[in-house]
């Protein structure tokens, strides 16, 4: 496949042919294998005391004839306490009692991590970077297009080393993104508690700039909302297709797909 070459200012500077892979159809199978095992690999484990609510002076005593017996007593045969007054035959310990144990509380020791072969991985980023050069899964996402007539957008290497933001929107505005940057900008309260943890607005995903080395870029852009700069060698599947669902919207430099072509 042959794309279009494009300078910082939207001029057509040359041309790029990608391989096979680059080219090939979309895997959705696959990359939704990816990002579920590149987001199970970020689960931090958790769990709870293993000794909680069995830190108490409770017994069962279940024979006959000796002190504080619950034979013939008509009480549930468990483990309650028997050496104060207040709490006199109080049930513990058992899940089913006031303070008592979890029946099935979360383990600290529960592996999270989901097991996935190199070559579906790499076959994955492929297909992943194969929906963001095709206009139709991008507009499947809920992009709007209709601004922008250059598509996919595969931009000179002099764009890893932009300075300054002022050039970084310049540059969006000359290929007709600048709704999308004007979109990404809005943020909206959450819902819920989540207000009060830290997390009060929503945040966007949008474009993804991939660049094959970082000279800058990520710096000018780093106060862009919802914009994120990325090298080639860095790439995860969950960048490319957030959510699992592929066709983002990528701004790639002709070395960042050279080198994605050496991947496959």
């Amino acid at each position: 496949m042959k794309l279009a070459v494009y300078s910082m200012k939207g001029a057509e500077k040359g041309s790029i042919t990608l391989g096979r892979k680059l080219s090939g159809p979309v895997r959705k199978d696959l990359i939704k294998r990816a990002v579920m095992a590149e987001l199970a690999a970020r689960r931090q484990p958790y769990g709870s005391d293993p000794e909680a609510g069995k830190r108490t002076s409770a017994a069962y005593h279940g024979r006959r004839g000796i002190r504080h017996s619950m034979m013939n007593r008509e009480m549930a045969r468990m483990k309650r306490i028997t050496s104060t007054r207040s709490l006199y035959m109080r049930a513990r310990f058992v899940p089913q009692a006031v303070k008592g144990r979890k029946a099935h509380p979360p383990k600290a020791e529960k592996v999270w991590e989901k097991k996935i072969n190199k070559k579906e991985r790499v076959a994955a980023l492929l297909s992943a970077a194969a929906a963001t050069l095709d206009r139709t899964w991008i507009e499947k996402r809920g992009y709007d297009l209709d601004y922008v007539k250059k598509m996919p957008l595969v931009v000179e290497d002099g764009l890893e080393e932009v300075r300054t933001i002022r050039d970084v929107r310049q540059i969006i505005d000359n290929f007709g993104l600048t709704e999308e940057l004007e979109w990404l900008g809005e943020t909206k309260t959450r819902s819920g508690k989540g207000t009060m943890r830290g997390r009060r607005h929503k945040k966007k995903r949008g474009m993804l700039i991939v660049v094959e080395k970082d000279k800058g870029i990520s710096r000018a852009a780093r106060n862009l909302a919802g914009l994120e700069v990325c090298e080639a060698g860095s790439l995860g599947v969950e960048m490319l297709a957030p959510g699992a669902e592929p066709g983002r919207l990528c701004i790639w430099t002709e070395g960042a797909l050279r080198k994605m072509e050496e991947l496959a």
